[in-house]
Parts: C-alpha cells; structure tokens; sequence
C-alpha cells in the first residue's frame, strides 16, 4: 500500500457509505410496511367466461373462490379449465402488483461502488 492512500476510503466514500446504508434502512422500513400491505390485498382473477372468480393475497395466498352455479352443469374439463385460467389471470396480476410495489420500494436506491 502507498504511503497516504490508506484503505482508498475517503470522506467522501464514507459519506457514500453512511447515504446507502441510510437508505437500506429506510427500504428495510419500506419492506415490512409492503408485507403487511401485500398481504392484506385482496386481487381477483376471472376466467375469461367470466363464471369464475379467484382471490389471491399480494403475495400469491390463495383468499377465496366464487363458482357461478351455472358453471357445475358444464362438463368437469370446462369447469377444471375455468378455474385454472381464473387462477392464472389472478396470479400474474398478483406477481405484477407485487413487482410493481417492490420498485416503488427500491426505486432511487444507488449503492455506491467501493
């Protein structure tokens, strides 16, 4: 190591350093908030006939399922395929919101290199 360069951490580095870890902190903060927030959502999937409803969390939970009565007279595939397009339909605006909720999150978060 050179004489006077020290670790090649200067005051501005530190600065850097205590900046990122400030704002670690703040998502970490945000983090627990958005849990509590994902968790509680209630986001709804419906299959394209429109006869059934799913209900996921923010973080995938499955909530709820509403079958329309009219749909237990079709045959089991139509019934097994209307539930599984209203699983996927909710799941992915469920994975979207959840992405979408998490780059609000870390947005602007610039972790400086050392």
């Amino acid at each position: 190591m050179a004489q006077g360069q020290g670790f090649g951490f200067g005051l501005g580095k530190i600065k850097e350093l205590q900046d990122a870890f400030q704002k670690a902190q703040q998502v970490q903060q945000g983090a627990k908030v958005l849990q509590e927030e994902l968790e509680n959502m209630e986001i709804p999937g419906q299959s394209e006939n429109g006869l059934v409803t799913v209900y996921l969390s923010g973080n995938q939970e499955p909530r709820g399922i509403e079958i329309d009565p009219a749909l237990l007279s079709q045959d089991l595939e139509i019934v097994a395929g209307s539930i599984l397009e209203a699983m996927k339909v909710a799941y992915d605006a469920s994975t979207e919101t959840m992405r979408s909720k998490m780059e609000e999150l870390t947005s602007g978060l610039n972790i400086p290199s050392m």
